[in-house]
Formats: C-alpha cells, structure tokens, sequence
C-alpha cells in the first residue's frame, strides 16, 4: 500500500479543470445511478465543538472507492490548529484489498467542495457573473471563490463574516491581488447586487434571508452539513425559484432542508448530479433565483480520490 502525505498530494492535485471534470464525473454517475453510496456515518464531540463524518461511495465500475475520515474541531484555530482534518483510504473494488493512504489532512475535501460549487454555479448561475458574495471568510471562502474564477469573469468580491475583522482582512488580500473587495460589517449590505452569493460556514443559526436574494442571484450553501448546523433561513429557501441539493436525503436531515422538519418542502427539489446528467436548464429567465445546497457526498470523494492517486501514480511514472 502506497502512503501519500498532504505535500504530495497538494503537488498533484489542484484546483483546475482536470480535477473539475473528475468531480462533475462524479456527479454524473450520481445523476444516472450508478453509484452505491451509504448514508454518512456522523459522530458529534459538542463538549469540545467537534465532529466526526466517515464518509464512501462505489461508482459502479471503478477499479477503486475511498473511505473517508473528516474531523472537525472547530476551537482548533485557538490551539493553532486548522478546524479540518482527515484522511482518505483507497482500496481496490475487485479485492477490498487498500491501494493507498492518502494523508491529506482535509485537503482533498477542501478541494472537491470548492470544485462542487463551481459545478452549482456552472448549471444555475448567469454565466456572465461577476458580483460575488461570500458570507464566511475562511479557507472554504477562498477555495470558493478561486473555483469560481476558473469560470467566470470575477471582477468584485463582498464578505461578510462573523468577525468583521476575518472579512476586511480577507478584502485586503483580495485587494492586494488585484480584486475589488470590500469587507461588511452587515451581511445584507454585502449581498446587495450580487449575482452570485456562497455561504461558507460552520453556523447553527440561518444568516441568510430573503431579503438578502437580489433578483437573478444564485445562492450555493454549503455549510451545512449535519443536523446541527443551518446557513439559510425558510424564507431563502421559500423565496427562490429553484432549490436544488447534491442529494436530496442528504439535505432533509444533514442540509437546508431539514428545516421543513421532514415535511414535503412546497416547491420541487432538483438535485445536482440530475442536473449534470440531464443538461436540462433550471434557469428559465436572467431573474430567476437559484439555490444550491451541499452537504458533501461520499461520490465527490471517491471522485476525488481516484483522480489524486492516478495522478500521483503518473507523477511517479515520470520521475
């Protein structure tokens, strides 16, 4: 079995178009279903503001699925310590027999994440957006935002975060790297105008509501991701033209759509890898708006996992 570090792996995985088709690929099989993939395993350390989810898929005829363990504790920046973790096993579907150690450190997560909601924006949002809104200013905010340049025309960038601090400190990088960025204090100020917003936090409580959704804005969530954690409140969700999640189970019980409570939400749920399959547009008119919640699947791993391998394989190969 081959043992990788995060320096390896960060070497030959990025974030860019040939990891992108890998993850839409992913999707796709998802769409057609041909993928087997049980429910996440979730464990919950409240005493110490952590989590545990193990997550796997098998995209029926792969050579190769990973089991994936993601941590997060998020009182670790205290301790200087990021809030995400984790791991990947690569193990051979013909004899379970494991290929690889993928000691990523939460890396390859960070990456399809960001990459997924790329693929929302790609299907939903106005192809020429360039207003984009990111409430959360952490690694997730930034490894959003640079996915989002990968297709679109990004010209000006507004944050909103929690501490005011994290989002005038992340204006300033963004500034410095030749954006126009503006950090809020108000979440609503940061939204107005956009055409594209991205919430990326760890939050318990909705930030975002109706009031926030300019017209033709498309909105990818992607915060939430156990029963514990809510981005967008009912009226968001109510207020959009389309609600599309990555799995609509997923989204009952660890997404925005537990906030029906397990009541039939009154609008139809369309789920991405439908989407990617089908090619079908879901937006009908520039004003629409569009609502992508993600709460990460095990496809998107095994997705990602098997793109990392065969590239460090043909890294290998080369040297």
């Amino acid at each position: 079995m081959q043992i990788y570090n995060r320096q390896q792996i960060s070497a030959a995985v990025r974030l860019d178009a040939a990891a992108l088709a890998a993850v839409e690929a992913g999707f796709r099989a998802l769409g057609t279903d041909n993928v087997v993939q049980p429910p996440i395993l979730s464990m919950a350390l409240p005493e110490v503001n952590g989590e545990v989810d193990v997550k796997t898929a098998w995209i029926r005829g792969s050579d190769s699925f990973a089991i994936k363990i993601s941590p997060g504790f998020f009182d670790n920046p205290r301790r200087g310590l990021p809030s995400l973790n984790g791991l990947m096993v690569v193990l051979s579907a013909e004899t379970g027999v494991p290929r690889a150690l993928l000691l990523d450190e939460g890396y390859l997560t960070a990456v399809r994440t960001a990459l997924a909601g790329l693929l929302a924006a790609k299907y939903l949002a106005r192809p020429e957006s360039r207003r984009i809104t990111l409430i959360g200013a952490g690694e997730q905010a930034r490894l959003q935002l640079a996915a989002l340049r990968l297709l679109f025309p990004v010209e000006q960038v507004s944050i909103w975060a929690r501490r005011t601090e994290a989002a005038q400190r992340l204006a300033r990088e963004l500034s410095d790297a030749g954006l126009q960025a503006t950090g809020y204090p108000e979440s609503g100020a940061a939204c107005a105008g956009a055409d594209i917003i991205v919430t990326t936090t760890p939050s318990r409580e909705p930030l975002l509501f109706a009031e926030h959704l300019p017209p033709g804005v498309h909105v990818t969530a992607m915060g939430s991701d156990s029963p514990d954690k809510r981005e967008i409140d009912i009226s968001a969700l109510l207020h959009a033209d389309r609600v599309v999640c990555d799995l609509r189970s997923q989204s009952e019980h660890n997404g925005e759509l537990k906030a029906f409570n397990g009541q039939t939400p009154p609008f139809t749920v369309y789920e991405l890898g439908a989407l990617v399959a089908g090619g079908t547009p879901l937006r009908l008119t520039p004003q629409d708006i569009t609502l992508c919640c993600l709460s990460g699947t095990g496809v998107q791993d095994s997705a990602i996992a098997a793109f990392a391998l065969a590239q460090l394989e043909q890294l290998e190969q080369s040297q």
